[in-house]
């Protein structure tokens, strides 16, 4: 089921985790379609695809991967993404912090991937994440 021109419900949905249904219900679903549409617009701007390495989680697949409790994975409103044919992580969120792209969250996580998310009231944080902790981007 396409979400967007770009997103399948199906790659918002994969897990790795077998044993796990990670089937969205209905609400999330609509909030999938909207973080298809940012996502969308992050595609545009970078000019390259986007592959989704974690969308939505259930609660039982948020809990194993080590997820926070409310992290919005579990709202649907949360990817975690890379963009090869962009840059490395920290070259993505420097072109999409002041891009205007109404995120809630744009956070470099461990350098390796980009996690970003959008909520009806968009706080526009701009984080990182490694093992040191968490700070500001930039």
């Amino acid at each position: 089921m396409n979400l967007s021109p770009h997103f399948t419900l199906e790659e918002m949905v994969a897990t790795q985790h077998r044993g796990i249904s990670n089937d969205p219900p209905l609400d999330v679903v609509a909030n999938l379609k909207a973080t298809a549409n940012g996502l969308e617009a992050v595609r545009v701007l970078l000019g390259a695809p986007i592959i989704i390495s974690s969308g939505y989680r259930c609660p039982e697949l948020n809990k194993a991967v080590g997820g926070q409790r409310n992290s919005q994975h579990l709202t649907g409103q949360a990817v975690d993404f890379i963009c090869p044919g962009f840059g490395p992580p920290i070259t993505v969120a420097s072109r999409l912090s002041g891009a205007g792209i109404g995120f809630d969250q744009l956070i470099v996580e461990y350098d390796r991937w980009v996690h970003i998310s959008f909520a009806p009231h968009p706080r526009g944080q701009l984080l990182r994440i490694d093992a040191t902790g968490t700070r500001p981007l930039f």
